[in-house]
Formats: structure tokens, C-alpha cells, sequence
């Protein structure tokens, strides 16, 4: 189901005695991308603005440019909301589109349905150094690219699929997966900076990588063999930065890739596009 733009933005300001300035024009913020559920949009703020918000949150700005996100599980409608120099307000509903998500429903207990001890005594300490990388903020400029598949074969995992054991509901996938074997090249999708390089592997995730893009979007790969890079390296489109494994909690080889923007859990099948042939 496509987004639906709804037809109006309002400028809001005093209400002046001639002469006033003319109007600001409905179409004044720019986007590619579809405001959806897991999906990301990279605009263009009106003329003269100083500040954007989306929902009330400040964007960061970029010589007038910002990107937004939409979780996973966010709501039909949302807000843009740039602010002038001279004081007036240009709001821009959005409409936010819903998706069907893959969901199986089974009459067994989850594979791993209580943390072991190594994993209760290990994870707050984990859980910490992922926030921490998330809550760098780099000079990094891939949030302006195109971004690309890291590695190229089997979709194995979608994002948003969850399952529901006995009635219960499992936390939904977080990434996509991508089957490959044990050693097959993981690229960058798009220029970044290095936040986090976990060798010693992580209980979940195994060895860890993430690389942030700029603009509160970044992406972290997950049960790697190796790690080709280190913090604080400034890594570009299309670099090896490790190889397919299947470290920490995984049953199989395999590329696990997912995408942040802030908190916002994004779909990578909607921002790098269909998987390319082999």
C-alpha cells in the first residue's frame, strides 16, 4: 500500500496588516522515499528554514537536507514541522503507510526460551556498549547515498517477521537475513564511521560490527567471522569490512544487517532496494 500524502501544508504565523509576505507553497518539503512502516525519507526542507521537527523532535540539518525514519510498528500518521527565520511555521502532515507483516503462529516454546546464566550475567554489559555506539555522533555523509546490499544471496530472514508461541508473541525480526557461507565477503552499504568492532562475541549477536552514516542512521552486522575493521575507521561504499559467519546465537552461516534511524527499526529491503542478481 502506498503513502498518502495528505494534500495540504499549513503556514501558521500572526495574521500581519498589509503588506504580508506571500504564502508558502503546499509542496515546500521535499522527499524521496515512502512514509511507511520500516521505511526512511530523505528531504529537502523548505527555503529559509532553521529548524525541522518530526513529531515534535528536532532533525538535524544539513545545508536545508534531513532524512526521517518510521519504526517498525509506528502509527498512521505523523508530522513535519519547519520553522523560518522569520518566525512563521510550515506543517506537513504525513500519512503513514501500514504493512503486513510475516507472522507464524506455533504450538511449541521458543528454541531459547530463558536466558542461561552466561547470558544474564553478560548482556546488561552488551546492551550497554550497543547504546553507547548508537549514541556517537560521527561526521560520517552515507545517509546521502544510495545505499547497497552488504553481501548478495538468499534472503533468508525478513525484517518485521515474528512468531507467536502458544499465544505468546516473540520479538519480531529486527533486520534481514541473507544465507551465505561461513567466510563470503560483507561490504559496506554506504560511507560511515566505525562505532563498534566486538571480537569477542557478543551472547546474541556474535562478532558485532556497526557503522554510523551521519544523521542518526546507522547499521550494525551480525555474526560475522571476521571483522576487517577497527573504531573510528572511516570505511566507503562498496570496502570489505568482514565475512559472513555464524557467531553468538545463530543455526546456521548467515548475514544478519539491520538498519537504525535513531530508535526507528528500519526495513533494509526499503532502503538498499530488491536484492541484485548473483
Amino acid at each position: 500500500m502506498k503513502a498518502a500524502l495528505l494534500p495540504l501544508a499549513l503556514v501558521l504565523g500572526s495574521v500581519a496588516a498589509a503588506p504580508q509576505t506571500p504564502p508558502v507553497a503546499a509542496t515546500a518539503f521535499r522527499w524521496t522515499g515512502t512514509p511507511t512502516q520500516g521505511g526512511l525519507i530523505a528531504g529537502t526542507a523548505p527555503a529559509g528554514s532553521i529548524a525541522v521537527t518530526l513529531d515534535g523532535q528536532p532533525l538535524t540539518l544539513a545545508a536545508g537536507q534531513f532524512v526521517a525514519g518510521f519504526d517498525r510498528d509506528a502509527g498512521p500518521a505523523a508530522r513535519l514541522e519547519a520553522t523560518l527565520a522569520d518566525g512563521r511555521r510550515i506543517v506537513q502532515p504525513l500519512a503513514v503507510a501500514p504493512r503486513a507483516w510475516r507472522i507464524e503462529r506455533l504450538n511449541t516454546l521458543p528454541r531459547f526460551p530463558v536466558p542461561d546464566p552466561v547470558m544474564a550475567q553478560r548482556r546488561p554489559g552488551e546492551l550497554a556498549q550497543i547504546a553507547a555506539a548508537r549514541a556517537q555522533a560521527t561526521d560520517a555523509t552515507g545517509w546521502r547515498q544510495r545505499f547497497v546490499w552488504p553481501a548478495t544471496g538468499r534472503i533468508s530472514g525478513l525484517f518485521g517477521a515474528q512468531r507467536i508461541y502458544r499465544g505468546e508473541p516473540g520479538a519480531y525480526h529486527s533486520g534481514t537475513d541473507i544465507a551465505l557461507p561461513t567466510g563470503a565477503p560483507v561490504v559496506a552499504p554506504a560511507d560511515g564511521v566505525v562505532v563498534l568492532a566486538a571480537t569477542a562475541p557478543f551472547t546474541l549477536e556474535g562478532n558485532l560490527l556497526m557503522i554510523d552514516h551521519g544523521m542518526g542512521l546507522n547499521s550494525a552486522f551480525l555474526h560475522l567471522s571476521r571483522i576487517d575493521v577497527r573504531p573510528g575507521d572511516h570505511v566507503r561504499q562498496g570496502q570489505p569490512i568482514g565475512a559472513v559467519g555464524m557467531t553468538g546465537r545463530a543455526t546456521g552461516p548467515h548475514l544478519h544487517w539491520s538498519l537504525r534511524w535513531r530508535d526507528a527499526r528500519l526495513d533494509p529491503l526499503l532502503v538498499a532496494g530488491a536484492m541484485p542478481e548473483r
